[in-house]
């Protein structure tokens, strides 16, 4: 009886273009894998807005946490933040950025944001079934208000692309998004929905630090992208801290060495 080897000493995952026998590309999956490394990231779709909430993993204590971008404007009414390798972030960011001004000189007019979406996952999809490339190894969220109003929506590797009401990405993806199923609610608002992501951040990173999250938001009234200052998030966190329980601090594993001061780590 022939033993059954694993697809990856078969060489199902040497090249991109290669199909395992059950119809799995095993490049895109390891991209995926690689999002999952990154630092959690949460956007949420509030009553007047959208919000972007992100922890900025720090490891070296000489890096100035505010050096640190992780939630990115695309234009005035569009903001982004992403899990993964910082620098296919950048490169998708600023490919967006320029595709935003340039239809502002073309028409006149303001991008829309599933414009924007469709653009980043059209190139990520490209990468998935080209000889010689590798995916991009991120995952965007791009937060919009935009004709259709107040939006989320969240790419991955796999040129795939969903429009959300609240969701994450990142190493706590999965304990952040059961805390958002449970308790998000439509009417809540901008402010309510940065002490949702607060609280599910902080009862879900063990490593948790305030100094290390940066969130930004866009208001349906003036249609503007917005960072929240640091004095705001002190407050609001305040509000949430006395009601939420905190992640249990785990002390015996040594964190990995994946900052965001480098851009091959993932962020």
């Amino acid at each position: 009886m022939v033993e059954t080897m694993p697809h990856q000493l078969m060489g199902y995952d040497r090249a991109i273009t290669m199909f395992s026998p059950d119809g799995r590309l095993l490049q895109v999956e390891y991209a995926k894998k690689t999002v999952k490394q990154g630092s959690t990231a949460i956007g949420l779709q509030a009553s007047d807005g959208v919000v972007l909430v992100t922890d900025k993993r720090i490891v070296d204590t000489l890096i100035v946490p505010k050096s640190i971008e992780k939630v990115f404007q695309i234009d005035e009414h569009i903001g982004a933040t992403a899990s993964g390798i910082l620098s296919d972030a950048r490169v998708l960011i600023e490919r967006s950025q320029l595709k935003a001004q340039q239809h502002r000189v073309a028409y006149g007019t303001p991008i829309d944001a599933l414009s924007i979406v469709k653009d980043i996952c059209n190139l990520k999809q490209v990468c998935t079934q080209s000889g010689g490339l590798r995916p991009f190894g991120v995952s965007i969220l791009v937060a919009a208000v935009d004709k259709a109003g107040p939006r989320i929506f969240e790419t991955n590797p796999t040129g795939i692309f969903f429009q959300y009401k609240a969701t994450s990405i990142g190493e706590a993806e999965n304990d952040v998004d059961q805390v958002l199923h449970k308790e998000y609610k439509d009417d809540l608002d901008i402010d309510g929905c940065i002490k949702l992501a607060l609280r599910a951040l902080y009862m879900n990173l063990r490593d948790f630090e305030l100094h290390r999250i940066d969130a930004a938001y866009i208001d349906t009234t003036h249609k503007r992208f917005t960072k929240v200052p640091a004095s705001r998030i002190e407050k609001l966190f305040a509000e949430v801290k006395s009601k939420t329980k905190p992640a249990v601090k785990n002390k015996g594993k040594k964190q990995e060495e994946t900052d965001e001061g480098s851009d091959e780590d993932t962020t």
